[in-house]
């Protein structure tokens, strides 16, 4: 814009030079220099004529809608070639700008996922849920809050002699996949685009989810089955942040880890509900930063080796302030709460992140949409809302592409092990289209 202005008021200003001059060669018409001088206000005098009787015209074109300094703009832009140029060269600067920074907004991403512009809070559901009983509520609010050993075992001396006692005793309680759901949503209600946010998705303060991508044709209606009859991998799990562990997690055994958790949901993916899975345990982490950058070329590899994936499930475990707990009583089994997360390549203050680009956020929206309603209706209370943030995190690989923020650090292995069982089976509803 300074550029622009700077350049404007340059040919003004010879303008200006040449008029005064005109005047000046008037008052002594045997001066040789004035013969230079009224030539070269003859030439800005017509320049100016045909930029004036343009004028109008340039306010009836197309794009001006009669605006008076547009259409002057587009006289400028005829007449004065430098005018011209200094505008061009003004807008690629930003696109020169975005390419500089693009290679640090990627890196970022690596860092972003953890960072919540958003109340913790906001991730949850409310008392307006209307897939969670009241009571259900108060107890995973008792069981997420935060917690303090200390106090626990001073209100109980004996607590922890008797934790031990009732852990002998007690055997692992096996996971009973239900056949119904315990809740059903009524499509057949409007369901506008406040109703659809404020039911599903908790909205990053740093982006914006576009009216177009909202809506049940967009987001139910979409057949997301996969290809049963292929030869080959049709799901690819791996870890873009394979490094992240949990509350009591052995250094060095990555079945402790998220890993393992992979490892668990790819055997239950595999056994249970016969879809075959490729499990990939490539660590991208050692630098935080980098993951998402490291990672990309690999998993792309790894897709071009392997055509007959059409799922693409990247598996994290969320960080969580304080010593807040994501956990519930499912079965009677400790069990960790998750999270599906979008990036939406769109930042709420300029726009479409262009050099993030993805095509497939449309379906990557309608899988996790998907997925959080099967996990509603049949296991009230295990997901949180639809976490959407505004960069890609690698997730234009595929059409079905799903980042998956299992529990986070203050969960125990168990916890984060048992909720592989319910996890599984919301991604069979949704894969085998029977939701």
């Amino acid at each position: 814009m300074i550029r622009k202005w700077g350049i404007t008021g340059l040919i003004f200003a010879c303008i200006l030079c040449s008029c005064i001059n005109v005047a000046r060669s008037r008052e002594d018409e045997s001066d040789k220099q004035s013969v230079l001088m009224e030539k070269t206000a003859i030439l800005f005098r017509k320049q100016m004529e045909r930029a004036y009787f343009q004028l109008p015209a340039f306010l009836e074109e197309k794009g001006t809608g009669g605006n008076l300094v547009q259409g002057l703009e587009n006289c400028m832009w005829k007449e004065f070639p430098l005018y011209h140029y200094a505008v061009l060269i003004e807008e690629e600067q930003p696109r020169r700008e975005d390419l500089l920074t693009a290679e640090r907004i990627v890196q970022h991403e690596g860092v972003d996922e953890d960072c919540k512009n958003i109340e913790e809070e906001k991730l949850d559901y409310g008392e307006d849920a209307l897939h969670i009983e009241g009571s259900v509520l108060d107890e995973m609010k008792r069981e997420n809050g935060l917690h303090n050993t200390d106090e626990d075992d001073a209100d109980d001396p004996g607590g922890e002699e008797q934790q031990v006692e009732d852990s002998k005793e007690s055997l692992p309680v096996p996971f009973q996949m239900p056949h119904i759901p315990s809740y059903t949503y009524d499509w057949s209600e409007e369901w506008d685009y406040e109703a659809m946010v404020s039911n599903f998705y908790a909205v990053d303060s740093a982006t914006r989810l576009k009216e177009e991508y909202v809506g049940l044709n967009q987001l139910l209606y979409q057949d997301l089955s996969v290809d049963r009859s292929v030869e080959g991998p049709q799901i690819l799990i791996y870890h873009t942040h394979a490094s992240e562990a949990f509350a009591d997690s052995v250094d060095g055994d990555s079945s402790t880890t998220i890993v393992g958790a992979g490892e668990k949901l790819t055997e239950l993916l595999r056994e249970k509900y016969g879809f075959q899975v490729l499990h990939h345990t490539g660590v991208y982490d050692a630098v935080r930063e980098d993951a998402y950058a490291k990672a990309l070329p690999e998993i792309e590899e790894l897709l071009a080796e392997n055509p007959t994936i059409e799922v693409v499930i990247d598996l994290h475990r969320d960080a969580v302030s304080g010593e807040r707990k994501l956990v519930m009583d499912l079965q009677g089994r400790p069990t960790a709460r998750f999270m599906f997360f979008n990036g939406l390549s769109c930042s709420r203050k300029s726009g479409d992140i262009t050099y993030l680009e993805n095509p497939y956020i449309q379906e990557n929206l309608s899988f996790s949409f998907q997925a959080q309603v099967a996990a509603n209706e049949y296991y009230p209370g295990i997901a949180r809302k639809i976490y959407l943030k505004a960069y890609r995190y690698n997730l234009h690989l595929k059409p079905k592409s799903m980042l998956i923020e299992l529990g986070a650090q203050n969960n125990t292995v168990e916890e984060i092990m048992n909720a592989c069982d319910p996890l599984a089976h919301i991604l069979a509803i949704v894969l085998d289209g029977d939701l």
